[in-house]
Order: C-alpha cells, then sequence, then structure tokens
C-alpha cells in the first residue's frame, strides 16, 4: 500500500520531518482517555514533544529555513490578547490549543506547524536531544518565574524528566547547594551526575521536625506533581522563600498550608507550559550547551511501538528514563 503524501504548509506554515518524538505522562492520558476535558480534541496524532528538519514552506515563509534543524512551541497562542501582547503566550485567552492535543502532533512522519513558533536550532545540534526540548521550555518557564540567585541554597523535589533538567539549569546559577529528592533513589542520585550537589528520598528530608532548621531552602521548584509534593515544597522553604510549582497535579492533592504560607511569607508560584520566552532561553542553553537532555534517554522505539512505550512509562522501573519514539 502506498504511503500518503506529506501534507502541504498552507501560508504562513512550513512542514518538518519528525526525528524523535518524547512520550509523556500527558500522552499516557490520551492514550487511555483520562486526559482532563478541554485539554484534548479526538482524533487527534499525539505528540508533543519532538525534533526535526524543515522540508518544505508555505507561502511568505521564509525558503532558508528549509534544511534547518528545528522544535516548536507546542501552544497556539492567539498573539492578539492581552496576555500575548504582554509577553505570556501560555496564558492566552482564546483557550486552549496545543501541538498533539489539540492539532495533529510528533507522533508521525511529518509535522506541519505555524512557522512563527519555530525556533531553528545550529546545524551541529543533536536532535535525539533536541526532541526533549519541549520539557526543557516548561522548566526555563520555572526557572524564569523562580529568579535564581548565585549562592541560593535551592531544591528540587522530583527526578524525573523535569527535575533532572531543572537540576542542569539550575547548576548553571552556581548555587552554594542543590538537593534532588525523589523517591525512587537510584533517580534522585541521577541528579548527582547532572550538575546536584545532594539528593535524598523524601523520607530523608525531617519535614516533620517542625522547625525552622527544617526549612532552609531559597528556592524549592516542585517537578513531581505527586500527592504531597506541592504541600512539601512549601515546608522545605525558608522563611521569606520562594516556591514555584511545575508539576501536574490531580484531584485530591494535598493543599498548601495557608497558615505556612502567610507566616512564613512565602512567594508561591505556578507553571503550566512554556511561553515563548521560556521556549528562548531553553533553545539558548541548549545551544550554549548547558543543557545536555539526551543524557536522560534511557530507550528508542520505533513509532508503530507506542504501546510498548506506554507501558514503560507507565511501570515502576526506576531505570526508564526518557522514552523517544522514532518514525
Amino acid at each position: 500500500m502506498a504511503l500518503a503524501p506529506p501534507p502541504l504548509p498552507g501560508p504562513g506554515e512550513l512542514r518538518i520531518a519528525v526525528h524523535a518524538a518524547g512520550i509523556c505522562a500527558s500522552d499516557r492520558e490520551l492514550y487511555e482517555g483520562t486526559r482532563a476535558e478541554g485539554y484534548v480534541r479526538y482524533p487527534v496524532t499525539p505528540g508533543h514533544e519532538w525534533s526535526g528538519t524543515v522540508r518544505a514552506v508555505g507561502p511568505g515563509v521564509d525558503p532558508g529555513l528549509v534544511g534547518r534543524k528545528a522544535v516548536a512551541e507546542g501552544f497556539r497562542a492567539c498573539l492578539r490578547c492581552a496576555h500575548c501582547r504582554e509577553g505570556a503566550t501560555s496564558l492566552c485567552l482564546s483557550g486552549y490549543d496545543e501541538t498533539g492535543f489539540t492539532r495533529p502532533g510528533g507522533f508521525a512522519e511529518h509535522l506541519v506547524v505555524p512557522a512563527r513558533l519555530v525556533h531553528p536550532l545550529p546545524d551541529d545540534a543533536d536532535l535525539r536531544a533536541a526532541a526533549l526540548l519541549e520539557p526543557a521550555a516548561v522548566v526555563s518557564a520555572a526557572v524564569l518565574a523562580a529568579a535564581p540567585r548565585p549562592g541560593e541554597r535551592i531544591a528540587v523535589l522530583g527526578a524525573g524528566t523535569l527535575g533532572l533538567l531543572a537540576v542542569q539549569l539550575l547548576a548553571a546559577w552556581s548555587p552554594a547547594r542543590l538537593l534532588a529528592v525523589d523517591p525512587r533513589r537510584p533517580r534522585a542520585e541521577a541528579a548527582l551526575t547532572m550538575g546536584a550537589t545532594d539528593a535524598c528520598t523524601p523520607a530523608e528530608l525531617g519535614l516533620d521536625r517542625g522547625t525552622d532548621a527544617a526549612h532552609p531552602y531559597d528556592l524549592v521548584l516542585e517537578t513531581a506533581g505527586a500527592p504531597s509534593t506541592a504541600h512539601d515544597a512549601c515546608l522545605l522553604a525558608r522563611r521569606g522563600g520562594r516556591v514555584v510549582l511545575t508539576g501536574m497535579f490531580e484531584a485530591g492533592a494535598t493543599g498548601i498550608d495557608p497558615v505556612r504560607l502567610s507566616v512564613a511569607q512565602l512567594t508561591v508560584r505556578s507553571v503550566f507550559g512554556a511561553s515563548s520566552a521560556a521556549w528562548s532561553y531553553a533553545v539558548q542553553a541548549f545551544s550554549a550547551g548547558l543543557l545536555d537532555p539526551a543524557r536522560l534517554v534511557t530507550h528508542e522505539l520505533p513509532l508503530e511501538r507506542f504501546g510498548e512505550a506506554v507501558a514503560l512509562l507507565g511501570g515502576d522501573d526506576p531505570t526508564v528514563g526518557k522514552v523517544l519514539l522514532r518514525p
């Protein structure tokens, strides 16, 4: 049977040949039909973490982009609303619209995206690593919100994809201490090879001691989205400290103690997706060699083994890191 011809890019669009696409918990939700209403539109081709090479451009797009390695932002922001005009494109008032969830994604040979969302990469860029620039952009949004300063004491809760990318980015700020916390000790200790100075499990944190000695961190970046990690992040921050919530929480997660929040005068921010500024930050860090996402990849499978990739992602094996699909 003949393969369908590659899609033609329309005005302001370009077509990218997908090199690799990462799979994450959001893709598993889409596959299992459990993604929250309003954040998916079936039928859809999944794949919001991907990299590739520009193969064709539509009318009005620079033909010099053909042959360039590239990634692209996922959110299809309107660029007209008040939030978009102030640069907060991930808060677009036109509603949720994202590649891989409401628009065709990267689990395919080719992908058509608006050229305005594309970030060209250096000619020598590792496209295998670049497939992780979408989660790196989310982490970059958290780092920009956190505004780290050299010499600070920083903790990262969670040592999955987001957590390990956060460790790499935060290490570039020369913290006095950079702690990685994960209930899977091998994952926490993996952070030690990526810039963390310390690693432990949640049980070793001593958050139940109830003294200021248990709250020593200037900045706490939460990446796990586990039931208790938002609560624990606020306990781990010092008085006057900063907390950024990056993980995707489900209903029933432990709430933040309002007494702790008020008395300790904490600053708490949250992140969902990534703005254009965060994407630029991630691409610049990657291009400068400050970010090496390839170190997180543990499995690469052909696209037709998507079901196996989902099973790997949902298992309990701590040695499974980022799983890539290759068309």
